[in-house]
């Protein structure tokens, strides 16, 4: 329980700087838009009250995801991290759409701007920040297997990034004195961010939705085809989860028939060692061990095995085609 703690703080410091550096740049980019009156200033600002909402719940849900498992969670909370991320999806898709309507009004019913430069130069340094701690969140997210933090800084990216495409706007709107422009940007603006809410939305769904990462499965895989041991005749109906940090794995493993308990036993621990060896998170595993059949003999690697049918004729290699498939090998 201790480690579990200690494990936490990283998360709870990365989220707490983020919402409390949020709170500033909101602030700060509505300063800016007070001064200019700018629609794609106010886009900016009205993204930055998603930020300081979308922190507020990272930070609940971090702490939310790391309370143990019970009797009606047992696989513990992790999953809140999807929620989590599905609700700043939303939260960024909702203020795009906002952003569009008022700047679709504005262009017909045009108000004027004022101090563009001074409100550029706001918007240039809160959009510099945002990519720092943006970058901050990430790279701590992908340490800590947290989605929510991973999530929080992409936002945080693409928060940074219309600030940029703003700030170019507003000196573009100076310099030709089109203040036309202003509304178009905006919208402009406002689609990049219903976009990005749109694709974070998609991935807290999936998440929900227990749909399969590929790129994970491919990793297990190609990690237990690299530690293959002879006894292991073959993998299948292999599927993983993940559930904020921790990853869940379960598979059928086909191990020679004649296998005592004690055997059996010592293989599987073998297996859940190597992965738990290799993986940079906790990994729960559930193995269901199958016995061998005389088809198996072709493709089985055990030495003076006592029972062989038939000699062995080449290996079988795991990939994810064969070793995600609910059937022996020598069915395919």
């Amino acid at each position: 329980m201790k480690a579990k703690l200690c494990d936490l703080q990283p998360k709870k410091k990365a989220i707490l700087i983020a919402l409390s550096i949020s709170i500033l740049l909101m602030l700060a980019k509505f300063v800016a838009y007070l001064i200019t009156h700018s629609n794609a200033i106010l886009t900016d600002a009205a993204e930055s009250i998603v930020n300081v909402l979308a922190s507020s719940f990272a930070f609940y849900s971090i702490y939310l995801a790391t309370i143990p498992k019970d009797t009606n969670h047992p696989y513990g909370h992790g999953k809140v991290e999807y929620f989590s991320a599905f609700l700043e999806g939303t939260l960024i898709t909702i203020a795009g759409v906002i952003i569009i309507v008022k700047s679709g009004y504005d262009l017909i019913y045009p108000k004027p701007i004022l101090k563009l430069f001074e409100g550029a130069a706001i918007i240039g340094a809160t959009g510099f920040v945002n990519l720092l701690v943006g970058y901050y969140l990430i790279n701590t997210g992908k340490q800590q297997n947290s989605i929510t933090l991973e999530a929080d800084g992409k936002h945080l990216i693409t928060d940074a990034v219309t600030s940029a495409g703003l700030v170019a706007g507003v000196i573009l709107i100076k310099l030709t004195g089109l203040y036309w422009l202003d509304g178009v940007i905006s919208i402009l603006l406002g689609l990049y961010i219903i976009y990005n809410g749109y694709k974070l939305t998609r991935r807290s769904v999936g998440g929900l939705m227990d749909e399969s990462d590929l790129s994970l499965v491919e990793d297990i895989i190609d990690c237990m085809q690299k530690n293959r041991r002879d006894p292991w005749i073959d993998i299948h109906n292999l599927r993983a989860q993940q559930y904020g940090a921790d990853l869940h794995i379960d598979c059928h493993v086909t191990l020679p028939y004649y296998f005592d308990l004690n055997q059996v036993h010592h293989e599987i621990s073998s297996i859940d060692k190597m992965i738990n060896g290799n993986a940079q998170r906790k990994t729960e595993l559930f193995i269901h061990a199958d016995p061998c059949l005389p088809a198996c003999c072709n493709y089985c690697h055990m030495k003076e095995c006592p029972v062989r049918a038939e000699v062995f004729r080449g290996e079988i290699k795991w990939t994810i085609q064969n070793a995600t498939k609910n059937q022996k090998h020598f069915d395919q």
